[in-house]
């Protein structure tokens, strides 16, 4: 990683204040709790942080914050549950071009990479796609 995702976190949430107006107290609330917290109560606060993301889709920061403490919890508890949320979160941030900063594009591209193989699911390599194209198939 070519960076640190908890920075990260930390840098998208507070850009995130004017995006999430009336939402924001609630954020932070929800924040406090998850990083100062273990165990359920922060698995509970995470959860509401991430379903305050779904309410506030047009939130890039916060979207990008999301997608940042997802890393942090899928090093923590490593269950595939985390690595595909992670995914689909990355897909649906990269997916928007709507409000979205150069640096945080690449993070989560990077982060994206990592989630995918974190299920296994990493690009072949050049290498193996040689060796694909070189394999005789049925009938050859």
């Amino acid at each position: 990683m070519r960076f640190d995702p908890a920075l990260a976190a930390q840098q998208a949430f507070h850009q995130s204040n004017a995006e999430l107006g009336s939402n924001w107290e609630a954020a932070v609330e929800l924040e406090t709790t998850f990083s100062s917290n273990a165990g359920p109560t922060a698995r509970e606060a995470y959860e509401g942080l991430l379903a305050l993301a779904t309410r506030c889709p047009k939130a890039r920061s916060f979207q990008a914050f999301c997608i940042y403490i997802t890393w942090q919890q899928a090093t923590e508890e490593t269950i595939a549950r985390h690595f595909e949320t992670g995914i689909r979160l990355c897909e649906a941030y990269l997916a928007s071009r709507e409000a979205r900063t150069e640096q945080d594009v690449e993070q989560i591209e990077e982060l994206y990479g990592s989630f995918r193989a974190g299920l296994g699911l990493e690009e072949e390599d050049e290498i193996q796609v040689e060796y694909r194209k070189d394999t005789p198939k049925g009938g050859d």
